[in-house]
């Protein structure tokens, strides 16, 4: 039986992780969707199909019409034929990342967007080069779904066309959004939180090993010889996915390392998934942010966003997004897990605020 109210508005379901799930494409996927129904809410309602992983139950916010194990094949062909059912539906959004989905290169996805009787869109967040020849096909099968493909980078753009055959008009190259932030006098925050008399070097995101915060903590010897009143701000909680196999031993072996390098004065850990609010203050009072993942392939990041838009100068490592986004000296790029590098342009920019103020 069909699910259909001719009092409701067309309908495009997401299927993505979701809050309160703590997961980069989870918050990207609640504030893309708050963004679209302020802006379109009279048009068209926004509902979520949320990606389970193994033996985890949520509670969900009332958008959330379906829920996915991600492990569980069948339950693709399952959600299709829901999806088909329900006329209020008229498209589906696809959010994709490696490892969301279940399956040899996540292909249990293509069960459900095979079965589907509905349009279909679908963001990469992440294009890997050099694809071996079963991740070639799966992406390329995942595309020929798709009555389009949405990416974040130019280098994503390309890299599906050079490497995965994709072509160009099937593309859409849509960057990464970010909030709105009230400018706020940089001394005025400081003070609010008594830090009025520190220099402030931020990085925030779910805590693992492929951000390398240890690559910041080895190059804050330099900086705070130069600079003893420079604080270290490390915002955030380890990955529940990290948590979850090695428990806490990397943010312990970052504690162990501030110990050991004599900087407890200069470090401190903000061990908590913060609120919009707090993140956006803690931003708002940093002089320097520092994007530090050791990933290449790591083709867009949400946490660089949030900080180009709060106005940090920011020094990153050359993830696509940065090499874009960074251009005509908005920032600072250095090698991955290059302390001395990172060192030298925190340095750099601690000691001129006329070239903070320009980036």
């Amino acid at each position: 039986m069909s699910n259909t109210n001719p009092n409701h508005r067309n309908e495009v379901l997401f299927i993505t992780s979701y809050p309160p799930r703590a997961c980069g494409i989870a918050t990207y996927s609640k504030d893309l969707i708050d963004a679209i129904g302020n802006k379109f809410d009279s048009s068209f309602s926004l509902k979520v199909c949320a990606i389970e992983e193994e033996e985890t139950t949520r509670t969900y916010p009332e958008e959330v019409r379906y829920t996915l194990r991600s492990s569980d094949s069948e339950a693709y062909i399952q959600l299709a034929e829901k999806i088909n059912d329900d006329e209020a539906i008229k498209m589906v959004f696809v959010q994709h990342e490696f490892g969301l989905y279940g399956g040899e290169y996540g292909d249990h996805l293509l069960g459900l967007l095979r079965a589907l009787e509905k349009p279909a869109l679908v963001t990469f967040h992440t294009v890997l080069p050099k694809p071996d020849k079963k991740r070639k096909k799966t992406v390329r099968a995942i595309v020929d779904a798709c009555t389009q493909t949405v990416v974040m980078t130019k280098h994503s753009s390309e890299l599906l066309q050079k490497e995965y055959h994709v072509a160009k008009d099937q593309i859409s190259i849509i960057s990464h959004g970010t909030h709105m932030v009230t400018w706020k006098n940089k001394l005025q925050v400081k003070k609010a939180n008594h830090l009025e008399n520190r220099l402030v070097l931020s990085t925030f995101g779910l805590l693992s090993p492929n951000k390398s915060i240890e690559t910041a903590l080895e190059a804050l010897p330099k900086i705070v010889e130069k600079f003893p009143n420079a604080l270290y701000l490390v915002l955030g909680k380890t990955h529940p996915g990290v948590v979850s196999h090695e428990g806490e031993i990397y943010r312990e072996s970052l504690q162990a390392k501030v110990e050991k390098l004599g900087l407890k004065d200069n470090v401190q850990f903000v061990n908590k998934y913060l609120r919009l609010s707090e993140l956006l203050e803690y931003l708002r009072l940093t002089d320097v942010y520092l994007f530090t993942s050791k990933d290449p392939n790591q083709a867009v990041s949400g946490t660089f966003a949030y900080a180009m838009s709060s106005a940090c100068p920011v020094i990153s490592t050359p993830i696509p997004h940065a090499v874009e986004m960074l251009q005509n000296n908005a920032g600072i790029i250095v090698d991955f897990q290059d302390p001395e590098q990172l060192a030298h342009a925190s340095i750099r920019l601690l000691g001129n605020k006329k070239i903070r103020e320009e980036m």
